[in-house]
């Protein structure tokens, strides 16, 4: 089952793209399901390396990277220009993507959630 996950708030200040990810966290599990997380908006300073967060809180960065070895994450190119976020910027095998692909993930998977 292919399964889209597409985040857009901020990494802090809600828990909406804590929860999107912790939902992927637990979907990259299941053998039988391809994901891939899409990051648009504010959501693309998810995948920013070198996030330093207060003992005991989630780091986003960190939960990225199970996610990236057994899946797919993708950053909207045009969100990551309007921020200044450069490709030299992010966590390993995180890629910028754009509209284009973002449509064909959306037509070819079976679920699509968005937070």
């Amino acid at each position: 089952m292919q399964v889209l996950i597409i985040l857009n708030d901020p990494p802090y200040g809600t828990e909406r793209s804590y929860n999107g990810l912790r939902l992927a966290t637990n979907l990259i599990k299941q053998e039988e399901t391809e994901l891939t997380v899409f990051l648009m908006a504010e959501a693309v300073f998810c995948a920013k390396t070198g996030q330093t967060t207060p003992d005991g809180y989630y780091n986003l960065e960190r939960m990225l990277k199970p996610i990236v070895r057994r899946g797919k994450v993708l950053l909207c190119g045009t969100c990551m220009d309007a921020r200044g976020l450069a490709e030299s910027e992010l966590v390993e095998g995180a890629r910028r993507s754009t509209m284009v692909e973002l449509t064909a993930l959306t037509l070819s998977s079976d679920r699509v959630l968005v937070f």
